[in-house]
């Protein structure tokens, strides 16, 4: 069921699509979104034939012993520079004059997922978080003991996320505003000025066993007057990069994903390769690079630093400072530290 049926948007928010014939994004009969160019292909037998093959890097994998260098940064939450701290797999902390943004923040170990590197701060110290920005309901990117914490600790801030994110998410943050856009709807006034813009991502979503796609997932666009940040969330490799590049613009820096990819006959419509990511890095035209979604959970069969010696294959040239002030790579040996 990949054909839209219909199509919806948030009626209260703006859309920043010029074409005259873009009518929302698109929704099946069953209620269940669609990527806007390629069918979804995930499914319970495909994740059956994956689970009972064999891992071709499993060797390399269990052999592997190379260790992130993970350094204190929760001297981060009392600066107030521009920055862009990576926090492990798809989290960091945004600040841009004066503004704190956290993406997709899942800090602390569950039932489903355990971190492979620490959290590089003490809970104790956050504070001050303006917005988190959620891409989508996948634990990795969206759970609920950390977005519990954050209200706690920062009960005036706000939420930004895709369509029909805000039923998941609302009993856990209690009296914190959520607001929920479409693909190429702007939030509005953000504090600071700042615009966000909700961008499409090649991906799906699902937390239980009946609600498979129900929730949108999808990216982050950041312009403000000095600079723009696109914040990838997951997808796979697809035309929408080419296409956010002519509706929106071309970033400054673009974080993007570069793990979780094998194998690719089954992760390839959900999660970009490293040689793909730099060619999607490439359509958007963007200045400056920024690795995500590796080292930090076991989510796939390469081993965990797999990503970043492909890119390095590559000889992808990392810019040391995306924004002015402090910035933090996600580099080996180097992750964490200030450049």
């Amino acid at each position: 069921m990949n054909k839209a049926d219909h199509y919806i948007d948030n009626p209260e928010l703006s859309t920043v699509h010029p074409d005259e014939d873009w009518k929302g994004v698109p929704v099946n009969r069953k209620g269940r979104f669609v990527n806007l160019h390629e069918p979804f292909t995930t499914g319970y037998l495909r994740l059956l034939k994956w689970q009972l093959s064999g891992n071709p890097d499993a060797k390399i994998k269990r052999e592997e012993n190379r260790k992130m260098d993970v350094v204190d940064a929760g001297h981060v939450f009392d600066e107030t520079g521009d920055m862009i701290v990576w926090l492990g797999h798809a989290s960091f902390l945004i600040r841009l004059s004066g503004v704190t943004f956290i993406t997709d923040p899942v800090w602390f170990d569950s039932l489903f997922l355990k971190r492979q590197i620490s959290l590089p701060f003490a809970p104790e110290k956050v504070k001050n978080i303006d917005y988190v920005l959620l891409s989508h309901d996948h634990r990795d990117h969206c759970d609920e003991a950390t977005l519990r914490f954050i209200a706690e600790r920062c009960p005036d801030v706000k939420v930004l996320t895709g369509l029909k994110m805000g039923n998941l998410i609302e009993s856990w943050m209690p009296g914190v505003s959520i607001t929920e856009a479409g693909w190429y709807q702007s939030y509005g006034e953000l504090r600071g000025g700042h615009e966000i813009i909700f961008t499409p991502s090649r991906h799906w979503g699902r937390r239980g066993l009946f609600d498979e796609r129900k929730r949108l997932w999808g990216g982050f666009f950041i312009r403000t007057e000095e600079t723009s940040i696109y914040f990838m969330g997951d997808s796979g490799y697809g035309s929408h990069f080419n296409q956010i590049r002519r509706i929106i613009g071309e970033p400054d820096t673009a974080i993007m994903g570069v793990g979780a990819y094998k194998p690719e006959w089954f992760m390839h419509s959900a999660h970009i390769n490293p040689k793909d990511a730099v060619r999607a890095f490439r359509e958007l035209n963007g200045s400056r690079f920024i690795p995500m979604h590796y080292g930090t959970f076991d989510l796939s069969d390469e081993p965990l630093f797999d990503p970043l010696d492909r890119l390095h294959e590559l000889e992808l040239p990392f810019i040391e400072s995306p924004l002015p002030g402090e910035i933090v790579l996600p580099e080996m040996e180097e992750t964490l530290e200030k450049a």
